[in-house]
């Protein structure tokens, strides 16, 4: 499998984006190059499992060198493992779906979806990429495209939104950035991860960079307390650029956390873990109860991957095998779901021109479809069995438990505490948005999903259900990348 062709196919269809005039073709041929990153996805996928199962048991599959600066030791070294082609999976879903939901934008059509495949790029390069600087580089491809989602095609406070959302992310680089050079310059001049992970690093380097590596990861994916562009961000962009937002962005996030902080700083990681636990249970009780009291459909969703994303960061601060698979299924399970979720929102106002749940009710009797999608979705929000949040969510709490100290099941219970939480802030905001009475008599005339809003929400469904009534194939791709992690860490719990 030639990872290259992760970067090419969306390079192409940016460049065709740039000549093609037509509104029309440009709808199309977004699509049809979204279609192929699934496929490419897929093939992965396959011929990664084919790989596994033929022995091959290296711990990075179909890599690729090619030398970008030789004197500063800066490389193209693409490779992948089962986390890495999960990210993969989960970014060409999303982008494919985020494609259809905006099959009407009338505004800067080219542009638009110029910027969406942009982003697709940076983030499949961010998962391929085994060198530190061309994977910040990728990592930072992302920032300026989202800034011009919330500025451009965004609404309400959009400006702020933006500079905010902009600010906030690079802050975060600029830590990142600062942790990767205090790696270069330790460990001899190199950055390539597969290196860095056989050198030697004092401890007192790694409680100074981990730190700052983790916290520059952790403002992309919402770490409390450097979680607050979220809600201002989601609520502002575009539907599609609150589903990549949500649903990609906020992964590279979680991605680096583990694959850069945790895996080349175990020391460093073990020393921290307290303080990354603590944070985590504050981030999932402080987002379920501040949902509770929110209205507006975006800002519950907003505030709800706070919650959701915490359990993310509450499985890596565990340091146990079963705590980090279930954390890696996490973000999956989630991309899927707050992607599905912000696109039925974006469905619900196109149509009612309100994001009130108090304003809504009884669309169910109107737009079937769409509410059919929002029950879906708000079922593995709250962690029903059948659905990939019920699967990802008790992976954590199992590999969770698994540390038998006070501490670490105080922090599990508090976690789990949460679902109950949850199931009431998603009930009752789904009840009132589709159930009971048409409230607004304009409401009478409103029409259901298009065929590209249901197709959209059935590829992400699609996606939801296979985690969760099928989650041994996700577990065994992740397996054994949390086994190579968590034999870093020496803590001997699997």
């Amino acid at each position: 499998m030639n990872l290259s062709l992760l970067i090419l196919i969306p390079s192409l269809t940016v460049l065709a984006l740039l000549v093609t005039r037509n509104r029309s073709q440009v709808c199309w041929l977004s699509f049809i190059g979204s279609l192929v990153q699934i496929g490419l996805a897929l093939a992965l996928y396959f011929a990664f499992t084919k790989e596994r199962a033929a022995g091959n048991s290296s711990q990075m599959l179909f890599e690729q060198t090619h030398e970008l600066f030789r004197t500063l030791h800066i490389r193209l070294h693409f490779g992948v493992d089962g986390i890495s082609v999960a990210m993969i999976l989960l970014t060409s879903l999303v982008v494919a779906a985020g494609v259809l939901v905006s099959w009407k934008i009338e505004k800067m059509t080219k542009e638009f979806y110029f910027l969406l495949i942009l982003l697709s790029l940076g983030a499949y390069g961010f998962f391929i990429s085994l060198d530190l600087f061309v994977l910040f580089f990728f990592l930072e491809i992302s920032v300026i495209p989202k800034y011009l989602f919330i500025g451009i095609w965004g609404s309400g406070k959009k400006q702020y939104s933006a500079n905010k959302l902009a600010l906030m992310l690079m802050s975060g680089s600029a830590l990142i950035l600062v942790g990767i050079l205090g790696l270069y310059f330790t460990c001899g001049n190199d950055f390539d991860i597969l290196h860095l992970s056989q050198a030697t690093i004092p401890d007192n380097v790694q409680y100074i960079i981990f730190p700052l590596i983790f916290l520059g990861f952790g403002v992309f994916t919402a770490l409390f307390p450097l979680h607050t562009w979220v809600p201002d961000g989601h609520s502002s962009a575009p539907t599609a650029g609150s589903m990549f937002l949500a649903g990609i962005s906020m992964k590279l996030g979680g991605y680096g956390c583990l694959r850069v902080a945790i895996y080349l700083l175990p020391n460093g990681a073990t020393h921290y873990a307290t303080i990354i636990l603590v944070l985590s249970a504050i981030a999932i009780l402080y987002g379920a109860f501040v949902t509770m009291m929110q209205k507006d459909l975006k800002y519950i969703n907003a505030y709800s991957s706070v919650s959701h994303v915490g359990f993310t960061l509450l499985g890596m601060g565990m340091l146990t095998q079963t705590a980090i698979v279930g954390s890696v299924m996490q973000m999956v399970s989630h991309g899927l779901m707050t992607a599905l979720f912000f696109a039925v929102i974006g469905m619900i106002y196109d149509r009612t021109h309100t994001r009130m749940v108090n304003e809504m009710g009884g669309l169910m009797k109107v737009m079937p479809f769409i509410s059919t999608a929002l029950f879906i979705v708000g079922l593995c929000s709250l962690g029903l069995p059948g659905f990939s949040g019920f699967v990802a969510e008790v992976t954590i709490l199992v590999g969770s438990w698994q540390n038998n100290d006070l501490f670490h099941r105080t922090a599990t219970v508090a976690a789990a505490a949460s679902i109950v939480v949850t199931a009431v802030y998603i009930l009752r905001a789904i009840g009132q948005t589709v159930m009971g009475p048409i409230r607004n008599k304009s409401f009478e005339g409103l029409r259901d999903a298009a065929w590209n809003e249901k197709l959209a929400a059935i590829i992400l469904i699609a996606g939801i259900l296979t985690i969760g009534l099928m989650p041994g194939w996700l577990y065994q791709l992740l397996q054994p990348a949390a086994e190579i992690i968590t034999s870093r860490l020496g803590l001997g719990i699997k």
